[in-house]
């Protein structure tokens, strides 16, 4: 039988969701679907959550959406938008009667708006308004498969030379940057600040780590760090490879099979991180970085997150929804956000211990 895997957590016997989760399974093992994580009480890691995918037929959101869910309803989007072969054919529905899952909705709707996320999440992430609602979606998908995301690979010739390589760091190095960024994103205005954020990067003696992405803003900050004779490490998969390229002049590649694991890699080789203009991608790497702060994890521990909340031309900034949407799942002090390009170089002076930024 297919296996259904369902996101949340029982809160106790008093949790108001609970007896919504119960009408649900019942549906989905009358339907006949095989039930993971019925409880709720099964951990994702970013180590693990690729295998979950895998073996897993199709996926389903309850109510009371968490900081976790969120990032992993859109972290499945991504691998839709980036042709992960472990989800075709597999459904992902939201079961969003409590509407705790609007904000998000409304992150991915405006940033669709801006540019960055190409694809309408509502073909992806099918929004079911009771439980009895959730299996014929399931079955809709069985039936006649996901809508085409509209990629193309573009660079399949660059997945095999894409091998892992190592460059040692500089001998007044003062620390790696994590850069977060779209990869699609083609406006002058956002390339010439993300060439101009890796070349302020390279001229502070900071490593500039990336997405490793030829294509959009991504490529841009590898430009502009590598022009200016920075150390530029980054991480992809090969699947992405064939979708955004590799960059020129990268001083040390890690070469992951999953973006999880490609996420990790980056998080331990980073002393800080900037979240530049995006889309669902830089999303999901946030909502990863925010996780670890919760959580305690060690390789969170002192490291600054800087949200550039930059002003479209539109009018709007970039990450406000994403900013209020965080509002309800974090607390003070987990990011700083600023407005001007010019302000994140000293936030991140001002954010990263003495000791690291000592030459």
């Amino acid at each position: 039988m297919p296996i259904a895997r369902i996101s949340g957590t029982v809160r106790g016997t008093n949790d108001p969701c609970r007896a919504t989760r119960a009408w649900l399974l019942y549906h989905l093992c009358a339907g006949g679907w095989d039930i993971y994580n019925s409880n709720g009480d099964q951990r994702i890691t970013l180590s693990n959550i690729e295998r979950k995918i895998i073996e897993s037929d199709a996926f389903v959101f309850t109510p009371g959406a968490t900081l976790e869910d969120l990032f992993k309803a859109v972290s499945i989007f991504v691998g839709y938008q980036t042709l992960d072969r472990n989800l075709a054919g597999k459904a992902t529905v939201i079961l969003n009667n409590d509407g705790a899952w609007n904000p998000f909705f409304a992150v991915l709707e405006h940033l669709h708006a801006l540019g960055t996320i190409k694809q309408n999440h509502r073909d992806f992430l099918l929004v079911a308004e009771k439980p009895e609602d959730v299996l014929p979606l399931l079955e809709r998908v069985h039936e006649a498969g996901l809508p085409d995301a509209g990629r193309k690979k573009e660079y399949e010739g660059e997945s095999i030379r894409g091998k892992s390589f190592e460059t040692p760091l500089p001998a007044d190095h003062a620390g790696n940057v994590c850069v977060f960024c779209s990869a699609s994103l083609k406006d002058p205005a956002y390339l010439a600040d993300g060439y101009e954020l890796g070349k302020i990067l390279a001229e502070n003696r900071l490593g500039c780590v990336s997405g490793a992405g030829k294509s959009g803003v991504m490529g841009e900050v590898v430009r502009g760090a590598f022009d200016a004779g920075g150390w530029t490490g980054g991480s992809n998969v090969p699947h992405i490879i064939e979708l955004e390229g590799l960059p020129e002049g990268m001083s040390s590649f890690w070469l992951r099979g999953d973006i999880y694991t490609r996420m990790e890699v980056m998080i331990e080789n980073s002393d800080a991180f900037v979240i530049f203009p995006g889309g669902s991608g830089t999303v999901q790497e946030l909502l990863a970085l925010l996780i670890f702060k919760q959580q305690g994890n060690p390789l969170m521990e002192g490291k600054p997150v800087v949200i550039f909340n930059r002003l479209d031309a539109s009018g709007k900034r970039f990450f406000s929804p994403l900013l209020e949407l965080l509002d309800e799942h974090t607390v003070p002090g987990m990011f700083i956000v600023v407005e001007e390009l010019d302000e994140i170089l000293p936030t991140l002076m001002g954010s990263l211990s003495t000791q690291l930024m000592a030459v």
